[in-house]
């Protein structure tokens, strides 16, 4: 593996050729998305975290345009995520939510409700607030934030965390097919990223491109998506 730090091609290249693919520079720069401020994720209610969880786990190996027409039916069972409600979910709990209609009954993926609701509690008596303790997590260790949620959380290592992480709006880079696809092409990655060490090597790009770009990380991972041909 190269030394990303000294072989990157400028992101400035690389946008020029995504955006032309996308219609010119102009109409690409208006759609790439925006991160959340510090102060707003800091904002987002603790039950909105454990929803976003698990709209990601179920999204997981499932048609996302179901869930997403079966989400209000999910907030309306699981009652609005409360992380202290969720946490003590008993057997019975889940035995009544596995007959429930109109959602999907996935024993696995629902007990992570549980277990998630947990892990979101130790969080919040580590490092504080839940919203809070997120937003100030360095953008130079969003890897490491990765590799929290695979290692303590339930069934959100791969691209389910970074799926959940920006669909929360938090700064940071999903591993996508393309995004992987790029990064092998600028020799930073072998094969898809499975290992901390894999990981670490993404961030070291990703940092190196955004402190010479002034770009947050979703903006440099949607660029290096829309490079791919």
């Amino acid at each position: 593996m190269s030394d990303p730090a000294i072989d990157l091609r400028p992101l400035d290249e690389l946008f020029a050729e995504a955006a032309a693919r996308k219609g010119g520079a102009d109409a690409f720069e208006a759609s790439l998305p925006a991160p959340a401020s510090a102060e707003e994720l800091a904002q987002v209610p603790d039950d909105r975290w454990l929803a976003g969880m698990t709209r990601s786990v179920f999204q997981a190996g499932f048609n996302w345009k179901v869930i997403d027409a079966k989400w209000p039916r999910f907030e309306e069972v699981f009652e609005g995520f409360d992380v202290g409600r969720m946490a003590l979910m008993s057997d019975d709990d889940v035995d009544r939510y596995l007959k429930a209609e109109g959602i999907v009954r996935h024993a696995k993926k629902l007990l992570s409700i549980r277990e998630n609701a947990a892990f979101l509690q130790g969080f919040e008596t580590e490092r504080g607030r839940r919203g809070a303790a997120i937003a100030r997590w360095p953008a130079d260790d969003f890897a490491g934030l990765l590799w929290t949620l695979k290692q303590r959380g339930s069934r959100l290592g791969g691209t389910t965390g970074m799926y959940f992480l920006r669909g929360m709006r938090v700064d940071g880079f999903v591993l996508s097919r393309d995004v992987v696809r790029a990064l092998m092409r600028e020799r930073v990655l072998q094969k898809e990223a499975t290992s901390k060490r894999d990981l670490d090597a993404v961030q070291k790009a990703f940092d190196a491109w955004r402190a010479a770009s002034g770009r947050p990380l979703t903006h440099i991972s949607r660029i290096l998506a829309c490079s791919i041909e």
